[in-house]
């Protein structure tokens, strides 16, 4: 009698998992030493690198003491606080080196900022929640630009614009779904948009009636 095999299913790790991730070794810790833990260390670091986007052993190595000095804890690189910092950069999976740089820097402000809403919570001096108050504002916003710095490298520079609610009148159509555009767009008055609805003009006579509202030979 034959059967088929059976497959074991795994839950993915995040929405963005790319495969090869969940078997890119760990890293250790040692007194004064940073290794990968896996049985071929070559093997190790080239899994590693390339969940990180580092371009060569160069770069892995750089990559990994910035993020062990980020990973202080009472002044001690934290392993744990390590791990989670590496599987936040391979969550985000940078391509190149500059969204690897990017993706070191998120993480490590991300870090520094549940610092700071951490010690906010155990302040009870006004001023010290003042300022502590402030950092944790600014890493926040720091964080959110960078978000979208990434977004842009990732779309070539241009700024995305999702168009997500739309309205119909009747008789119109539109597209079901959520529609992206890149920055490269016109916008159509609404004199214009109105002229349209009503049949008085052409889309082609507004469209020119746009370019030389906005000087565009």
């Amino acid at each position: 009698m034959t059967t088929s095999p059976t497959r074991n299913s795994a839950a993915p790790l995040a929405a963005n998992d790319r495969t090869g991730l969940a078997t890119s070794p760990r890293v250790k810790l040692s007194r004064r030493r940073i290794s990968i833990d896996h049985p071929d260390p070559h093997v190790g670091a080239q899994l590693l690198a390339d969940a990180l986007g580092a371009v060569d052993r160069d770069a892995l190595d750089g990559l990994l003491k910035q993020l062990v000095k980020a990973s202080l804890i009472g002044q001690k690189p934290d392993e744990a606080n390590l791990a989670f910092m590496i599987s936040m950069m391979k969550s985000i999976a940078p391509r190149d080196s500059v969204e690897a740089m990017l993706a070191a820097q998120m993480v490590s402000v991300h870090v520094a900022a549940m610092r700071s809403a951490c010690r906010l919570a155990f302040i009870d001096d006004l001023p010290q929640q003042e300022s502590v108050t402030r950092a944790l504002a600014r890493l926040a916003r720091t964080f959110a630009a960078q978000i979208e710095a990434l977004s842009r490298h990732r779309n070539n520079g241009e700024r995305a614009i999702t168009v997500r609610n739309l309205s119909v009148q009747d008789g119109g159509k539109a597209i079901v779904g959520n529609v992206t555009q890149h920055a490269s767009m016109i916008i159509v008055p609404s004199a214009a948009a109105a002229a349209i609805d009503t049949g008085f003009v052409s889309t082609r006579d507004v469209g020119e009636q746009v370019e030389a509202e906005q000087g565009v030979a």
